[in-house]
């Protein structure tokens, strides 16, 4: 079927935290939500399960308890996926479900490093990142990202391996990158690993928005480079940003290493429950029959990414971004826009447009913001309307809505 990315639903007074938080007249544009449709298969499996009537635990608890036999049509699926997307030959025992990959990231933290042990982070990163450190009671060690003369970022090399101490247990991989875009290349993630595993650190790779890839690009998971590697990460995918269906919060953590699943099991258990009866089944169709609205998605995210590109070139002076690789978020810098204190501040302000503040972002994301495209095309355009006559007009005055 054709679908229709051009319209959604109106998402004001739905508890939609996107579409809550600022007040009516601003265009949110901030939190990593895409405002279109789920695909409809998943909407029609939700709806069969709400006229079942019965919502009793799901297969999920058995894994939660460490049962080996948990949804194993699901476990065959991811392990189908994954063979055919990045020819990464996982076992079905390897998986475990967690309910969110930010939850997950944090286990790992528990799980491989000790109370006050070393947790590495590239910056600027998504603030849960940053802040994993500090929720599990580990120290925060930085190898900030390196930003080249086009824009672009890259690997420090000359950073990082210097930034792993001799406490350092865990190293949180955010691959595709957010808020950079970046889809690191093999090269890169060969070179990463091979420190890591020199360094005895364990690699937990972040990638949620591996499908969300543009032409020319390539997601490649780490783990899936060479068994020794694999041997050594804890990798974390999902299909919520995917398919957006984030508010169910189910997560895949696919752990090769029978010792390192262990551990992981064993720091679960008591504090992070099974995936809700909802967002397994919405993971399962979604994976098993959304490819469809997956392919359309990507062309749109797409023409909304270069038609982005283009208008802040064109109209937005001062502020410049380069093409994401991957994810809807694109990264604009506003350090020469002449614009006074936060530009996070000044659009929301002058422009009633909420975007994401890049300072929130860590070392490297002052005078940034983060915008995500994954909306209709007409709600991209007003708002970059909006942020073209807020930077035309006199500062203080707020544009004409």
């Amino acid at each position: 079927m054709i679908y229709d990315f051009d319209h959604s639903p109106n998402r004001r007074s739905t508890d939609s935290l996107k579409w809550s938080k600022h007040d009516d007249d601003v265009i949110p544009l901030w939190i990593a939500d895409m405002d279109f449709v789920s695909p409809t298969p998943v909407i029609e499996a939700l709806r069969q399960r709400v006229e079942h009537g019965v919502f009793g635990y799901p297969e999920s608890v058995l894994g939660a308890l460490g049962a080996q036999d948990e949804v194993p049509a699901f476990r065959r699926l991811i392990v189908d996926r994954l063979a055919e997307c990045y020819d990464w030959q996982v076992q079905p025992e390897a998986l475990i479900f967690i309910p969110g990959v930010v939850v997950a990231f944090n286990l790992a933290c528990h799980a491989f490093s000790p109370p006050g042990g070393g947790v590495l982070i590239q910056p600027p990163i998504y603030e849960p990142f940053l802040r994993a450190a500090e929720w599990t009671g580990r120290a925060r060690r930085e190898a900030p990202l390196a930003r080249q003369a086009d824009g672009s970022y890259a690997v420090d090399w000359n950073g990082f391996e210097p930034a792993i101490t001799p406490d350092t247990r865990v190293f949180i991989l955010c691959n595709p990158h957010n808020p950079v875009g970046r889809v690191f290349s093999h090269a890169e993630l060969e070179r990463m690993a091979e420190i890591c595993l020199r360094r005895d650190v364990v690699i937990c790779s972040d990638e949620i928005h591996c499908d969300l890839i543009f032409t020319g690009h390539r997601h490649i998971p780490i783990a899936s480079l060479d068994p020794e590697i694999a041997n050594n990460t804890v990798t974390l995918m999902a299909p919520t940003k995917t398919f957006n269906i984030a508010g169910l919060q189910c997560s895949i953590v696919i752990i090769p290493n029978p010792e390192l699943r262990q551990k992981y099991q064993a720091a679960r258990q008591g504090l992070v429950a099974w995936v809700n009866l909802m967002g397994l089944l919405a993971a399962q169709v979604a994976y098993r029959d959304g490819q469809d609205w997956l392919d359309q998605l990507l062309v749109y995210l797409e023409a909304n990414r270069d038609d982005l590109h283009e208008y802040v070139q064109r109209e937005l002076p001062g502020i410049t971004m380069t093409k994401p690789e991957g994810t809807y978020l694109a990264w604009l810098d506003c350090r020469r826009s002449g614009i006074e204190g936060s530009p996070y501040d000044f659009f929301l302000q002058q422009a009633r447009v909420a975007l994401s503040d890049g300072a929130a972002f860590g070392s490297g994301g002052e005078g940034y913001v983060r915008l995500n495209f994954g909306c209709p095309r007409s709600i991209l355009l007003e708002a970059l309307e909006r942020m073209k006559k807020a930077l035309a007009s006199p500062r203080g005055e707020t544009a004409a809505m």
